[in-house]
């Protein structure tokens, strides 16, 4: 079993950058996928970004490509969600998740996953 704690939310002009952490708890943080999800008021739940395994593979959501980079430390039990050019379409609750796939791919299923945190609000103001 793992938990999840996000943080490196806040309030950010349009433009403006931040850095999203999600440390894990628990052993063997390597033998799981990660993603990042999102959840604005009145919308469901969403993809962002995920990282395989050893970071072979990453997947991003269209809406930020070019704009978000996921990472993983799997020394230090993080992953990470580097994010630029923010857009006020970006404000949400941000989520990070964890799943034991079965190969080095990218798992973009909100349902596959086991494991997440409680998330840290990302608020982009215009």
């Amino acid at each position: 079993q793992v938990q999840l704690v996000e943080s490196g939310g806040g309030l950010v002009q349009a433009g403006g950058s931040l850095r999203l952490s999600c440390a894990a708890s628990g052993r063997a943080f390597g033998s799981y996928a990660m993603g990042w999800f999102r959840h604005a008021p009145g919308k469901e739940r969403v993809f962002v970004a995920g990282i395989s395994l050893s970071a072979i593979n990453t997947v991003y959501a269209d809406s930020v490509k070019g704009r978000f980079t996921i990472s993983r430390d799997n020394a230090k039990n993080t992953v990470y969600l580097q994010m630029n050019s923010l857009k006020p379409e970006d404000t949400a609750l941000y989520y990070c998740a964890a799943v034991r796939p079965p190969n080095f791919i990218v798992v973009i299923r909100t349902t596959a996953y086991d494991y997440w945190g409680q998330g840290t609000q990302v608020t982009v103001s215009s």
